[in-house]
């Protein structure tokens, strides 16, 4: 019998405020699958993450579905053990004296740091010092977060979101901020988490950030997907010139797009 699905969105509305930020949409990824979804700016690609770690919930319609991993209904503390989520709003959260190693153990207890009512146990801080280890970020496991560049944070949450050795990784914009260098080491990072059988879903809306390990680029304009295929197919310039709204052109090198 397969794997259920990561995630199984049919027809689904999902509001942002007075308006639909989401809107009859509908996508399906397994549970083993590399998959980017790119859009610009407000096409709804963040009230997507937040659907998927419920946060947002879709209205009540008939003809509209939404399962993760095969399940309608979670705990979603159960739920953020299997989905790992590398997003910036997390570590906008993660201030004060908190050390690296304090936001990686903060992930077995779905908060952003450890707090007086949490019981670390030794399980756990083997846990994150492999996590550490696995992003060659030892060293930043008694740094407070607030002395970290942002290249250095970016390290952190991901071994964050790596520490209960989740099924899948959600990636929001994850090179924003981020000089070219260390751009280059966090696609090498996200490469080898997909070489290692991790589930990578990656949203952006940069193309460059989309690793030769992903195939599969679903396109998101105005609260709908416009475009899901194979990346040979899917970023053309004439469709990325539609979904961006103004004329670009398409190169590629080494396995990765460039848009500009």
């Amino acid at each position: 019998m397969p794997d259920p699905a990561l995630i199984d969105f049919q027809n689904i509305r999902v509001m942002r405020g007075e308006k639909f930020a989401l809107d009859d949409f509908s996508l399906r990824i397994g549970s083993n699958e590399h998959v980017a979804v790119l859009g610009p700016n407000g096409c709804g690609k963040s009230t997507l993450i937040k659907t998927i770690t419920r946060e947002c919930y879709p209205v009540a319609r008939e003809n509209s579905g939404i399962t993760i991993l095969g399940h309608e209904r979670w705990n979603v503390f159960e739920l953020r053990l299997l989905l790992g989520i590398v997003s910036n709003d997390l570590m906008a959260s993660c201030t004060g004296d908190a050390t690296g190693r304090d936001i990686v153990l903060s992930g077995f207890f779905s908060s952003t740091r450890v707090f007086r009512n949490h019981q670390v146990q030794p399980e756990h801080l083997r846990l994150a010092e492999a996590a550490l280890g696995r992003l060659e970020a030892l060293h930043l496991a008694e740094r407070p977060v607030a002395e970290m560049s942002s290249g250095e944070a970016r390290r952190i949450l991901i071994a964050r979101a790596l520490v209960h050795d989740p099924l899948a990784l959600v990636f929001d914009e994850p090179t924003n901020s981020l000089d070219v260098h260390m751009q280059h080491k966090l696609r090498e990072t996200m490469r080898g988490l997909a070489q290692s059988k991790v589930g990578i879903v990656l949203v952006t809306h940069q193309a460059a950030d989309i690793i030769p390990e992903i195939e599969r680029v679903v396109l998101m304009r105005e609260g709908r997907v416009v475009a899901d295929g194979h990346k040979e197919e899917v970023l053309e310039a004439d469709r990325l010139s539609w979904l961006f709204g103004f004329r670009v052109e398409v190169s590629r090198r080494d396995g990765y797009y460039n848009i500009w």
